[in-house]
């Protein structure tokens, strides 16, 4: 079963502070207590929407333990790399139209 210990408060406010910082709008879904199922909504300086959610355990770098963050945008058919706030804020922010 995959566990997502790794999304404790300070690190999704550090993930709102980069959302914030980046000049993107953004709300949670308040699953804070249930990591498994927090999502973030992100809409970018194009109007499009990203759902960002904590990576699981098997999915994050012991050697990167502070890149636990995935973006997805369907309108783009995209999804990103397992990244930390601030570089999942700028990649959103930096996807050209």
């Amino acid at each position: 079963m995959a566990t997502f210990a790794h999304a404790t408060p300070e690190r999704c406010a550090q993930l709102g502070r980069a959302l914030t910082a980046a000049g993107l709008g953004w709300s949670e879904n308040g699953r804070q207590d249930d990591p498994q199922f927090l999502t973030y909504t992100v809409t970018d300086p194009y109007g499009r929407t990203w759902q960002v959610s904590p990576a699981t355990n098997f999915q994050i770098s012991p050697s990167s333990p502070r890149q636990i963050w995935q973006a997805s945008c369907a309108a783009l058919m995209t999804r990103t790399p397992v990244l930390s706030a601030r570089l999942v804020a700028e990649h959103i922010k930096d996807v050209p139209a």
